[in-house]
């Protein structure tokens, strides 16, 4: 049982994007924190060198509200009262024995980094790629190759989410727009030579029942020289559509911008198209000699309460590559129980349960790992709050740590050769970064905000040795 009366109560935090940072804070402002009656020592683990996680590797770069997210993390960690432990692996670097030892709880909030398959014949032909493989491409994920095969000039993207609107948008803009942005050089270099000139986005039920979101939505209509096309025989609203309108305010928004591009008769000019498909099921990808030549849909139509069947009528459309953005799963964890068919930590809301259904005292869940891949941050603190909630309440069963000591857990992975990084760590590589963005610029001249650095040894280098002078750009 862990004696939390004469010590801080240790608890590890296994990954650092946004589940696992508002965690270790909601941990940190606790009622039994604040009023003094428990004290908390949080440490905070990522297997990569860097900490936010998806906001860093899943995010499309010229997203909207990226920088808020970051700015919250950032204030978070900056406070000094959360520990950061970079480039450290679960289950390779430390195992959950020494979290076992080290620690009274380990809440694990891995995310999900990989794509759910697309189950239909073709999916295994040259050109049809996951999205989670794309995004990583382009956010410079250090654990993805540094090319990508861009050489369709029409292309389709398969979901009705922001992940699908996130790769369409970057597939179809130029890239020295994208300049703006902290791309790396690879990633531009890239998408300039990319040949593209039509990106289809499908979805299989209405207008009304998009996953979008209305700022994901509008920022599509921001790219420069690319002509949103949308089609009327896309558009139709049963019963369960027209609640929706009359019910969400965000359906309502994003109906509302749809049928005002729908409406728009304006000249299509653009050397560059953007379509949005709706009513349409993806039911086989085309190919010659393995590689995509087509994309063929069902149109379906809608039953009355927003789902959908199928007509029976088939619309093949000719394209040379298929991203699919129809979900992510999560990874199953060494000697953790995991539930290969959702992906995620077998939890009852949050603590980890064994095999046989009972809890596993100190072991707890939250984020995609915890629910799935469903949900934006709103959903991702609440998760969070209830995860520690319980995680509080179980205090008396916790097994206790035999090495408590936070400096111990410093002594075992320098013991092991471990080249982990930490906030300061973070600290010298952002301003290495915004010093390649200082040294390299926009289309228009301006030097760039920042450059991410891809390379998994360059992040490690610049973290635990500082800026390396003089700052040069790779771009």
């Amino acid at each position: 049982m862990a004696d939390t009366t004469t010590r801080p109560l240790r608890v590890a935090v296994v990954g650092a994007g946004p589940a696992g940072i508002y965690a270790a804070d909601m941990l940190t402002k606790s009622e039994p924190v604040k009023n003094g009656e428990l004290e908390v020592s949080i440490d905070l683990f990522d297997r990569y060198p860097t900490p936010f996680g998806l906001i860093r590797y899943g995010v499309a770069p010229d997203h909207p509200r990226i920088k808020g997210i970051i700015t919250a993390l950032r204030a978070i960690l900056g406070r000094g009262d959360i520990r950061f432990f970079g480039n450290v692996e679960f289950g390779r670097d430390l195992t959950l024995a020494d979290f076992g030892a080290h620690y009274d709880a380990v809440i694990f909030a891995t995310g999900a980094v990989y794509d759910a398959p697309l189950n239909i014949p073709g999916n295994d032909l040259e050109g049809v790629h996951g999205a989670a493989e794309f995004v990583a491409w382009y956010d410079g994920h250090p654990d993805f190759p540094r090319t990508w095969p861009l050489e369709a000039e029409e292309v389709a993207v398969i979901g009705n989410g922001n992940v699908a609107l996130d790769v369409a948008r970057v597939l179809s803009k130029h890239a020295d727009d994208m300049l703006v942005t902290e791309i790396p050089g690879n990633v531009y270099q890239g998408l300039k030579a990319s040949p593209v000139t039509d990106v289809h986005i499908f979805g299989r039920r209405g207008p009304a029942q998009v996953k979008f979101t209305p700022l994901e939505l509008r920022e599509l209509a921001k790219s420069r020289d690319v002509d949103i096309v949308v089609y009327d025989e896309d558009f139709d609203y049963d019963e369960g559509s027209e609640q929706a309108i009359a019910e969400n305010n965000q359906v309502k928004v994003m109906v509302k911008t749809l049928e005002k591009w729908r409406a728009d008769d304006s000249p299509k000019t653009a050397s560059r198209r953007l379509h949005l498909h709706f009513l349409q099921s993806p039911r086989e990808v085309l190919g010659e000699d393995g590689r995509v030549t087509g994309l063929r849909m069902e149109r379906t139509r809608l039953n009355g309460d927003g789902s959908v069947s199928g007509t029976g009528e088939y619309v093949d459309y000719p394209v040379q590559a298929v991203y699919h953005a129809v979900g992510y799963l999560g990874s199953r964890l060494p000697e953790l129980p995991f539930d290969d068919g959702r992906g995620v930590i077998p939890n009852a809301e949050g603590r980890v349960l064994a095999e046989d259904g009972t809890v596993l005292h100190g072991l707890y869940a939250t984020g995609w790992i915890k629910r799935g891949p469903v949900g934006l941050i709103g959903a991702t603190k609440s998760d969070a709050l209830e995860t520690v909630t319980h995680l509080l309440e179980d205090r008396p069963v916790l097994p206790g740590a035999t090495r408590p000591d936070p400096a111990s857990v410093n002594e075992v992975l320098e013991a092991r050769g471990v080249e982990y990084t930490t906030w300061e760590g973070w600290l010298a590589l952002d301003e290495y970064e915004q010093g390649l963005g200082q040294s390299s610029h926009d289309a228009e001249g301006n030097p760039r905000e920042r450059v991410k650095v891809v390379e998994r040894e360059e992040m490690v280098s610049v973290s635990r040795e500082g800026v390396p002078e003089p700052v040069s750009s790779p771009a």
